[in-house]
């Protein structure tokens, strides 16, 4: 996954911008969350001009349930952007699957969109790449980037290579007119995401017109990209070059921001949509600090991530927060800045964090792991509860698939899955932030954290009404063959006979 950030704007002095970054990156990748090399001054420059979470998570530990999660405010199992195939599955976005984002979802750019704002996407939309799944028909006036992550290059008959699209159409295809080279890691993209938003906000600002910018790119999600003033200059090799350019990047956004004289109208937020992918490491994985394993699984490394707030004259500076935040509070809390209220007619699971962020509170609430349609863990205070343990099959752990390089912790770090509902294996996040030592089921610690955990389960339970599931089914007729604006650039190409299929998900 790829950086993303938000942002809105009012020209009005009393009326507060919002914005966020998006990366997957880890909790360990930025210099002022203790990355050695330090290779993130902007970022950690924001850290000091704002605010830094420390206890901050995503929805879920891949990326597209994670972006649907926070453009509805809702979990995926809520919103419908998981599966029932396999227990436990983790299931993502690619090109041959049928479903996306639901038409009985609201999204933040709907509802943004009746207040006045205009709404652009720049990057990866992730949410289904079908005509019908279109950003533009989901609350977004413009949109720059692609429906999927940039695999390939594919050969165009067994799988089509990803198209890139401006606002209703394609303009062209990964690899063939956006480049993208595989050897050595170079490619310009993440050079003209940024363009394309320093762009918009200028011609917002001009305009006078508040808008809302989800800023989605990609360069840290393998295959890693780089342009070429950025490639060899990371000691972290080519994910540390990616790292650069996106730190870079964001520090130009911010800088942009105040030069148009609108960086104290704005309330800028960055965090990630999963942990680091450690199956990518070393070449190409991030760091996710202290914490065990990685993306694709519900330990703290797969989905406690960095993040920071900066809003110039309102955060003080240097601030630090423990409270316990998720993206889909990035929902709750953009529409209360946009003044409205979010939808009372379903269960909203984001709350607004502009009180812990402005007056310091810190709000009760739970933290909830979900893989696919399973709540595998639970986080209430400093307790952390797992119900399932799994990290990835035997199967593929077999040929090399690990999600957990050298931190295998016996009876934790599962290669079957393993159901702890009679008796959780609890850990005090505090004292065992690696979660490696689960405490005695015999202890009054125990005893007394369950007791007061169950109770939050059980009411959690009882709202819980899923979704019908997207990511299910798969069919390769429906891969992105002859998208939108094709016919223009000669490339559409024929697909195959339909043949909806139930999707196999490894992991």
């Amino acid at each position: 996954m790829g950086p993303e950030a938000l942002s809105l704007w009012k020209g009005e002095s009393t009326f507060t911008s919002f914005g966020v970054f998006l990366l997957q990156m880890g909790w360990g990748d930025l210099g002022v969350f203790g990355e050695p090399s330090k290779e993130t001054p902007n970022l950690d420059q924001m850290a000091s001009e704002g605010m830094l979470f420390l206890d901050f998570y995503t929805a879920n530990p891949l990326c597209s349930p994670s972006r649907a999660a926070l453009l509805t405010g809702r979990l995926p199992v809520r919103n419908g952007f998981y599966t029932t195939n396999g227990h436990a599955r983790n299931a993502y976005t690619p090109q041959d699957i049928v479903g996306g984002i639901p038409d009985s979802e609201l999204l933040l750019p709907e509802l943004l969109k009746k207040a006045g704002y205009i709404n652009k996407i720049i990057g990866k939309w992730h949410l289904g790449h079908r005509p019908q799944f279109h950003p533009l028909k989901h609350g977004f006036d413009e949109w720059f980037g692609s429906p999927n992550c940039h695999f390939g290059p594919f050969d165009n008959r067994a799988l089509p290579n990803i198209p890139v699209y401006r606002d209703w159409e394609m303009i062209g295809r990964y690899y063939e007119d956006f480049k993208i080279d595989l050897k050595t890691g170079e490619a310009n993209l993440t050079q003209i995401y940024l363009q394309e938003a320093l762009d918009f906000i200028s011609k917002q600002q001009t305009s006078q017109q508040p808008f809302f910018l989800y800023w989605a790119i990609d360069a840290t999600h393998a295959p890693v990209y780089a342009s070429k003033y950025f490639l060899g200059t990371s000691q972290r090799g080519l994910y540390g070059d990616a790292v650069r350019e996106i730190d870079d990047s964001i520090g130009k956004i911010l800088k942009h921001l105040q030069k148009l004289g609108i960086n104290e109208n704005t309330f800028v937020f960055f965090t990630s949509d999963n942990g680091a992918a450690l199956i990518s490491a070393p070449k190409q994985g991030g760091s996710n600090g202290r914490f065990l394993c990685g993306k694709q699984t519900t330990f703290e490394g797969g989905m406690r991530e960095p993040a920071i707030a900066w809003w110039p004259g309102h955060i003080p500076a240097g601030g630090v927060s423990h409270q316990l935040g998720n993206v889909m509070d990035l929902f709750t809390t953009s529409l209360s800045l946009a003044g409205l209220q979010p939808p009372s007619d379903r269960q909203i699971d984001g709350i607004d964090l502009l009180p812990a962020i402005l007056q310091g509170k810190l709000i009760d609430r739970p933290i909830f792991y979900y893989r696919g349609n399973e709540m595998m863990a639970v986080r209430v205070g400093l307790y952390k509860a797992h119900y399932w343990t799994w990290s990835n099959s035997w199967e593929e752990y077999s040929k090399g698939i690990d999600f957990c390089p050298g931190q295998n912790v016996s009876g934790v770090t599962t290669h079957t899955q393993e159901e702890h509902t009679t008796l959780p294996l609890l850990f005090h996040l505090g004292r065992d932030p690696g979660e490696k030592y689960p405490l005695s089921f015999a202890s009054d610690e125990y005893q007394r954290a369950m007791e007061q955990i169950s109770v939050v389960v059980q009411q959690h339970k009882v709202t819980m009404v899923p979704g019908e599931p997207q990511l299910n089914v798969c069919d390769k007729a429906v891969m992105n063959w002859s998208p939108p604006g094709c016919e223009k650039l000669g490339k559409c190409l024929k697909p195959p006979k339909s043949d909806p299929k139930k999707c196999f998900w490894p992991h």
